[in-house]
């Protein structure tokens, strides 16, 4: 595990409380990139931050912002001066939005004297399937095109990635170039259920085709045996 692909992998705390969240922290040792997400923030709060930071991991706070600019820009400052190391918005709030959310990362991080986090836009819900976005949401790009226009919004707007599913990356990663962070959910093993995720590929499929970070929640935290999980997983990756 010399090559440092295992801290690639971000595991969602996807728990409902503060215990529960401990739990699995200290259960997976080895795992260095945490990610928060709506149900624990909304239960917990910031104090799951400081958990996290005591134990010197690095941490994804997903929250997917998605409102006007003024109230982005607000949440974004506030969630800057935590001192985490990426964080969501959805690239659907418009450019405007999006530009303003940049500027507020970047002061709430200095009010707080921490680094910035890297702000992601998330183009599409990786639970959304191409007939979802045809017949629901009524956008008549086909899908890949579509993350790719809300990707290139995301970048022309100042943001340092995106969130897109391992299908897209490739074609994303092309168009972006690479200084731009690719963020992929919906990666799964082999072995593994798909759950709700409709574009999914292998851990090893993803890293070669431009992601960035994978993140791998149930495959890990639902197995038997969670630490076995991730062991096989990471060594898939470096062997990969």
């Amino acid at each position: 595990m010399g090559n440092g692909k295992e801290q690639r992998i971000i595991v969602p705390l996807d728990v409902a409380d503060e215990k529960s969240a401990i739990a699995l922290i200290d259960r997976l040792e080895a795992v260095s990139f945490w990610k928060v997400g709506l149900e624990l923030f909304t239960s917990v709060g910031p104090k799951i931050l400081e958990v996290l930071k005591s134990r010197d991991k690095q941490i994804f706070l997903d929250l997917k912002f998605h409102d006007i600019p003024n109230t982005m820009a607000g949440a974004c400052r506030a969630a800057a001066g935590y001192g985490v190391d990426l964080l969501t918005i959805h690239a659907t709030a418009g450019r405007n939005a999006l530009k303003a959310a940049t500027e507020a990362v970047k002061e709430g991080a200095e009010q707080a004297g921490v680094k910035p986090p890297k702000l992601i836009a998330v183009t599409l819900l990786t639970s959304i399937s191409a007939r979802q976005l045809a017949f629901d949401l009524k956008i008549p790009l086909e899908l890949p095109e579509y993350a790719l226009e809300m990707a290139l919004m995301a970048k022309e707007s100042g943001l340092d990635g995106a969130v897109c599913s391992p299908q897209e990356v490739a074609q994303l990663r092309q168009t972006c170039g690479d200084d731009f962070l690719f963020v992929c959910p919906g990666v799964r093993p082999t072995w593994a259920e798909a759950g709700d995720q409709k574009r999914s590929l292998t851990p090893s499929q993803a890293i070669q085709a431009g992601a960035d970070y994978l993140v791998i929640g149930r495959p890990i935290t639902a197995a038997a045996e969670p630490e076995l999980a991730w062991q096989r997983i990471t060594q898939e990756l470096t062997t990969a």
